[in-house]
């Protein structure tokens, strides 16, 4: 029986080759599927959300995982092109804190910007344009940019690189980021919108709390704090400060912060010439700080701050004091609508400052007048009264025979004499109080002597008479503290005194009187105190002497001539 021919291999491969392909082209199907189907996803995801930052961040990160890219960034342009803020992904921590600066939207970076459409390089070191990454960014190869458009205008643009698997970027990833973007246009106004409005609501409810607390007489530092948490909320800063000039205007404090490094920051100082904040507070205008590390802000410099801004508190003729606010780590700068914001805010920070100084004000005058009215009392009515009382007891005096008596009322009319004396030394004091901010010279006399309580080990008894505060110059009060120091210092070292007394007078020539019951002076002592107590009565035109009292101790006496009124 004869053999079949053998069939061809011929068509067998031929259908191998085809069901090869059409394999291959069902796979190309299912990909192109599933990546139309996370594309939705994304689109989805994107405009589900209305915060700008979240739509932000996942169109950022969608992007990535569409085209399986290893980095990612989103940078958001303002009018003259520059980024106002950049979202990277995939960058670690460690990274992003080697990174100078973010980038700012120059050279490659700009191309999807002024081009308006979408640039795709396989080694992004060979474009002619190919700068504008800062210092310290991670070395990138392949590239993908596009443009993120919002009606007629850029928003930002979508940047790719490194694809995971080592290839390249190609005309698929092209055309489903560049859907992607064109998708996410619509969630990111619609975002911009709602922000606007969230934003307009904050402030002017904000504003009207500012107000409330003004008009009900909150204290200024309870408005000032309420402020600076507001301003740092609503502008997404990390640190807000309030910084007010000293009494000198040679130095900015922070009186208010709100951030949590706000205990450390509070009462630090920065120099107002030739600093960034000086300066702020000196012209009245706002300042853009690109990054703090390097700036003259010391309370922020060595923080980890990055992003500043400087607002001054009221007008440009009448700045009140600086609100600086700072951003921690790699971050945008602040925007533009910020500064608008808080333009405003800083008005009704000056207006609490204001009301605080006229309230300030309107107390101190109160008090003024509170004083003379109790110094005219104490003139008029106290003073008459215990000299007609001196009086009738001196005449007395020739009515009393046993001289016991008679001596019992010498002392009552010297008592009051003292008492009278007293009463009009504390009658100059009202009448003259002191400069705000100041102490007076009564009060230094007074807080100098307490310092000198803990190391006499007894507390002196003190005595003031006559017009100190207002009949003594600045620089001859001084002076009078200075050897009233040395002078009880004196006293706790070599005399272990346990009375002490102090009397300061005032009446034509100031006159400083220390008295102790201590050993004394010995002949052989060291004299170089008393030697330069004695040089700066010289030196003032007067005298200086010691001398022993009867009772044991020294009588150290100081006197110097006063001006005439």
């Amino acid at each position: 029986m004869p053999e079949p021919p053998e069939r061809p291999l011929i068509p067998q491969m031929h259908l191998d080759e085809l069901l090869c392909e059409l394999h291959a082209r069902l796979e190309d199907a299912l990909s192109t599927r599933d990546r139309i189907h996370s594309l939705l996803e994304a689109v989805v995801s994107i405009g589900s959300d209305l915060d700008l930052a979240t739509v932000l961040r996942r169109l950022t990160e969608a992007a990535s995982h569409l085209v399986n890219a290893k980095f990612a960034g989103l940078g958001v342009v303002d009018s003259d092109g520059r980024f106002i803020e950049f979202i990277p992904v995939g960058i670690s921590d460690e990274e992003a804190q080697r990174v100078a600066h973010f980038p700012h939207g120059e050279g490659l970076l700009a191309f999807p910007t002024d081009q308006r459409r979408p640039l795709r390089l396989s080694r992004m070191q060979d474009h002619p344009n190919f700068h504008g990454f800062p210092p310290g960014h991670p070395h990138m190869t392949s590239f993908l940019g596009v443009p993120v458009q919002v009606r007629d205008e850029v928003f930002g643009n979508l940047y790719l690189t490194d694809k995971n698997d080592g290839g390249e970027f190609d005309e698929d990833d092209e055309a489903i980021v560049t859907a992607l973007a064109t998708a996410a246009g619509v969630a990111i106004e619609n975002a911009r919108l709602y922000e606007g409005t969230r934003q307009r609501e904050r402030w002017l409810s904000a504003s009207t709390e500012i107000t409330t607390r003004l008009l009900s007489g909150v204290a200024a530092e309870e408005v000032l704090g309420y402020l600076a948490q507001q301003a740092r909320e609503m502008a997404d800063a990390d640190i807000a400060v309030v910084m007010l000039p000293d009494a000198a205007d040679g130095h900015l404090v922070a009186e208010i912060a709100d951030g949590p490094l706000a205990k450390e920051i509070v009462g630090t100082s920065v120099v107002i010439d030739e600093t960034r904040c000086g300066a702020a507070y000196r012209d009245g205008a706002a300042v853009d700080i690109p990054d703090l590390r390097h700036a003259d802000c010391l309370m922020l410099s060595h923080r980890g701050f990055r992003p500043g801004l400087l607002i001054p508190l009221g007008t440009p003729d009448h700045t009140r004091g600086v609100l600086l606010l700072g951003k921690a780590g790699v971050r945008a700068p602040f925007h533009p609508s910020t500064r608008g914001m808080l333009d405003a805010f800083s008005g009704q920070a000056a207006v609490a400052l204001e009301l605080a100084e006229a309230r300030r004000d309107a107390e101190r005058l109160v008090v003024l007048e509170d004083r003379d009215r109790i110094a005219k009392d104490l003139h008029d009515i106290v003073i008459q009264r215990l000299f007609a009382s001196a009086m009738t007891l001196m005449s007395t005096l020739r009515l009393i025979d046993d001289p016991e008596a008679g001596d019992r009322v010498r002392r009552a009319i010297d008592d009051l004499d003292e008492t009278i004396r007293e009463i009009r030394s504390t009658v100059f004091a009202l009448q003259n109080p002191p400069a705000p901010q100041e102490a007076s010279l009564r009060g230094r006399i007074l807080a100098a002597v307490e310092d000198a309580t803990r190391t006499l080990g007894c507390q002196p008894g003190v005595g003031l008479d006559g017009p100190i505060d207002a009949a003594v110059p600045e620089g001859v009060g001084e002076q009078l503290l200075a050897v009233l120091r040395e002078a009880l210092s004196n006293v706790a070292r070599h005399a272990r005194a346990a009375e002490v007394h102090v009397r300061v007078a005032a009446d034509g020539e100031l006159t400083l009187e220390v008295s102790d019951n201590g050993v004394g002076i010995p002949p052989q002592g060291r004299r170089s105190g008393l030697r330069n107590m004695a040089e700066r009565a010289a030196a003032l035109g007067g005298a200086f002497s010691t001398s022993p009292r009867e009772a044991g101790g020294t009588l150290l006496t100081w006197s110097v001539p006063l001006p005439e009124a």
